[in-house]
């Protein structure tokens, strides 16, 4: 019995210590960023963008990870057709020139064996900032209708328009703009 139960701790052990990345891809319908700002100290205006794209890979084990995110700008969407085409200008997102926005890193930040943020490299118009996405929320467990394995977590960062060379109307309309990404990915 003591070697059957010395064989069950090493199996585990072994187990654990070969665990393997896990790379999963974002489900474009339940991953939808958005963003907010102060019009005119009024109210918080609410947005969000219906396409983004992108893969996340974790090693729970060893407490690593990287996402990479592509948002598809033109894909903006205000509630109102006409600020949609406003926010693409090239005051603003210059989705013409500029028709995505990307987010990389390799740097998952863990608390215990879940992540708690992740840095990396936020691309808006051309430019590339570094920036510290706080996880709010995570969560991997069998997704109930695809029967895969499936994580999901919501992720924010505060940035400045100006920082993007999208300035126009500051300080009138917050330079400030709360990006946050909720994001749903299936294991492959």
């Amino acid at each position: 019995m003591k070697r059957f139960i010395l064989l069950a701790i090493a199996a585990t052990i072994s187990t654990t210590a070969i665990a393997a990345p896990e790379t999963y891809v974002l489900d474009s319908k339940h991953s939808m960023p958005r963003f907010s700002y102060n019009h005119l100290g009024y109210s918080t205006q609410l947005s969000s963008f219906d396409k983004a794209t992108g893969k996340v890979v974790i090693d729970r084990v060893a407490k690593t990870g990287s996402a990479d995110v592509s948002i598809d700008t033109t894909s903006v969407n205000t509630g109102f057709a006409l600020f949609n085409e406003h926010i693409q200008s090239e005051d603003f997102l210059n989705t013409a020139k500029f028709p995505t926005a990307t987010f990389v890193s390799n740097k998952m930040n863990f608390e215990g064996d879940k992540p708690t943020s992740i840095d990396g490299t936020l691309t808006i118009k051309g430019i590339s900032k570094p920036v510290t996405l706080t996880i709010t929320s995570f969560m991997c467990m069998p997704h109930p209708a695809l029967k895969k394995d499936a994580c999901g977590a919501n992720a924010t960062v505060v940035v400045k328009r100006t920082d993007f060379n999208m300035g126009k109307n500051v300080p009138n309309v917050g330079d400030e703009v709360t990006i946050t990404l909720p994001v749903e990915a299936i294991k492959q």
